[in-house]
């Protein structure tokens, strides 16, 4: 706690700073059809996927690893046949119950440094850890969105990423 603030209150005042999209307004962007925005978000630990037919299995699974080696990034799937199989990205999909978060809320970033760390620096994959699905349009940016409901995103998705993004 610095100046009488908690980890928590340090967090609430950053969210404040960020711009809070309607969805709507999103999903209107993407029916008009040009593909300027699309998904970016990384597979992280408890993503649910499909992972596609080889020799090694198929089916829907979970992510439960993800390894960075020299030549990619492996990712661990548990198959629901109880299977583990280790796979690069072209190998699966993951699988969301819509194009978009079930919140109703996204956000932007409201402070550069912030979007600079996002594009430039690995923010991409740790919003993808703290379980944020990112998006990107060329004309608008990036925002981002919880697919979520029914608990503390503050103590799930906020605080992480607060601590994650290096702020005090």
């Amino acid at each position: 706690m610095k100046n009488g603030l908690t980890i928590r209150d340090a967090a609430e005042r950053w969210v404040h700073e960020m711009n809070a999209i309607p969805q709507g307004m999103i999903e209107k962007l993407m029916n008009i059809g040009d593909g300027d925005i699309h998904e970016v978000t990384e597979p992280a630990v408890g993503d649910s996927v499909y992972f596609y037919a080889d020799l090694k299995g198929s089916g829907d699974g979970e992510i439960t690893g993800v390894d960075n080696k020299d030549d990619g990034v492996v990712y661990t799937i548990e198959l629901e046949t109880f299977e583990t199989v280790k796979a690069y990205r072209q190998e699966f999909e993951v699988v969301y119950d819509d194009a978009l978060p079930m919140w109703s809320t996204m956000w932007s970033f409201g402070d550069s440094a912030d979007d600079w760390w996002l594009e430039e620096g690995n923010g991409i994959e740790i919003m993808s850890e703290c379980g944020f699905r990112i998006y990107e349009s060329d004309e608008f940016g990036y925002f981002f969105g919880i697919d979520g409901a029914g608990y503390s995103f503050y103590d799930a998705h906020w605080i992480p990423l607060y601590k994650a993004r290096g702020l005090q």
